[in-house]
């Protein structure tokens, strides 16, 4: 009997821990989209965000280019017997390229950023804070949120996008390159499949993902970050956090958004999209 007690005293007191944490959670949202409101001039000049432009970005294109080729290229090899097998080499065009556009493109790019960005955010706020720097902005009347936050949070959603569109053009390039120039299927039928099945909407409902993506991004690692323990183990635990918290959100966002724009798209249009099949 007072082992089952026991035991429900731990499960309420980890229920009221988790929910804290999403309290303290939300209360840290609200204060960056306060500060977001008040425009470039509540939170800071706008030069403050052109460094985490290039950090979140312009660092981040070569490692998520490679990792977008080879997933394309791989896609190639791995569908091609299947395809072959029934005639229909062609058709993976419409295949590889919805699943780079739609899916992959958005999920291996955000997962990308959240492990050698959103880590390395954690791993800076946290440092400043262990070291007492966060205390001392708010000594001198700055508000650290809006001056080491928001940039990074703006930059996250941004950059994430333009990540995506990288991540795609060689996840496309890398199947093109398996599919037409390793296995000599037809260019002309692999293209035309391609424009007929990736439409307009698949590509916005890409970039729409990427959005909220690199928003998830940009909020968990910075309150990972603000939030960690002291000592150089709170510093590495937060690091580790914000890319498992990160990746964990990026798998479960893309599953109720992939739902929510299949749902728009029937309503906007009365009809589901045509797949690479007929």
């Amino acid at each position: 009997m007072n082992y089952a007690i026991d035991r429900l005293a731990l499960f309420g007191w980890h229920c009221s821990r988790l929910l804290e944490g999403l309290g303290q959670f939300a209360l840290f949202v609200l204060a960056v989209f306060k500060w977001i409101l008040r425009g470039p001039g509540g939170f800071g000049r706008v030069k403050l965000l052109m460094p985490q432009l290039y950090a979140v970005g312009t660092m981040s294109i070569p490692v998520v280019a490679l990792v977008g080729a080879f997933v394309g290229a791989v896609l190639g090899v791995e569908t091609f017997d299947q395809f072959a097998a029934i005639g229909q080499e062609t058709r993976l065009g419409g295949v590889i390229n919805m699943s780079v556009v739609k899916q992959i493109g958005p999920v291996l790019a955000a997962v990308m950023i959240a492990g050698r960005v959103g880590g390395a955010v954690s791993a800076e706020l946290g440092t400043m804070r262990v070291t007492e720097q966060l205390d001392a902005l708010r000594v001198m009347g700055a508000d650290p949120i809006a001056f080491l936050v928001v940039p990074r949070f703006l930059a996250c959603i941004i950059m994430v996008p333009v990540l995506t569109v990288c991540s795609d053009l060689l996840g496309i390039f890398g199947g093109w390159m398996v599919v037409v120039k390793g296995f000599s299927v037809d260019v002309g039928g692999y293209w035309q499949f391609s424009r007929v099945f990736v439409g307009n909407w698949d590509v916005f409902t890409g970039l729409g993902k990427s959005v909220v993506f690199g928003g998830a991004i940009g909020l968990i690692s910075c309150y990972k970050g603000f939030n960690c323990r002291s000592g150089a183990a709170g510093v590495g635990q937060a690091a580790t956090e914000s890319f498992v918290y990160s990746f964990i959100t990026i798998i479960v966002v893309n599953f109720f958004m992939a739902k929510f724009f299949k749902d728009l798209y029937f309503l906007i249009y009365g009809h589901l999209s045509a797949n690479a099949l007929g």
